[in-house]
């Protein structure tokens, strides 16, 4: 049987050695034998899991990665692909709310938002749920002046109008590829003239990262189903 080095494998990968140790202490990869000297060496199901995790790494969260590593090294292999399939579809629920947002946009009479009608006024809470944000994100927004808000004169709470609401959905679909807050200030500013310019054009960014994670995914899936069926063939 072939065997590898840990320097052979990380220069195949362009990665360290120790970002190999840093896996196999994260319990992602199966157990490593050692020559009699007490040298690690690697075998080829072992550069499949390192391929595999690298793969992975492209279109995943880091956790979601090391989950599906830590359930396939334990042979849970049903779960792990319920796994990656339910953040397949994750990605394709955010790519249909851009869309939705976008034409939201585009529309000048935005009293409806997803079937739901929208009030004159919303509270912090209606206006996250609207958002599929959290009140803390919108909170943390208003402070960095991207959005603002009313106070309710009764009971002092945080109300939002349609226009700020219009605002906040526009901020939680662009927050991944807008990074710095005056060019976020900047978009939200077009939006207030209705120059939708620059604003269609970061939507089809982000519409393109959206994309360019799907194509992510499904390689790191390709290199998954190779890890798999490699496993169950050592094993049966």
């Amino acid at each position: 049987m072939k065997t590898y080095t840990p320097k052979q494998i990380a220069n195949t990968l362009d990665v360290s050695t120790t970002t190999l140790r840093r896996y196999e202490e994260q319990d992602l990869i199966p157990v490593v034998p050692r020559t009699k000297s007490n040298h690690r060496f690697y075998t080829p199901i072992h550069f499949q899991a390192f391929i595999t995790i690298r793969a992975l790494l492209k279109g995943y969260d880091i956790p979601i990665a090391y989950e599906v590593m830590r359930m396939s090294k334990n042979a849970r292999f049903e779960e792990v692909l319920w796994l990656v399939n339910e953040q397949q579809y994750h990605v394709q629920v955010e790519k249909q709310r851009v869309e939705e947002i976008l034409t939201m946009i585009q529309n000048a009479d935005f009293t409806k938002y997803k079937n739901v009608k929208l009030k004159e006024y919303m509270s912090i809470g209606e206006a996250a749920q609207i958002a599929g944000v959290n009140t803390s994100a919108i909170r943390h927004w208003e402070h960095e002046g991207l959005v603002h808000s009313e106070r309710n004169k009764e009971n002092g709470y945080r109300m939002f109008s349609i226009s700020e609401l219009r605002k906040i959905l526009v901020i939680s679909s662009l927050r991944k590829i807008v990074y710095y807050i005056e060019n976020m200030k900047s978009l939200l500013n077009e939006l207030d003239t209705q120059n939708y310019g620059k604003i269609e054009h970061s939507f089809q960014l982000a519409l393109k990262n959206l994309n360019n994670q799907l194509l992510h995914q499904m390689k790191g899936i390709a290199e998954l189903i190779k890890y798999i069926h490699f496993y169950q063939e050592i094993n049966t």
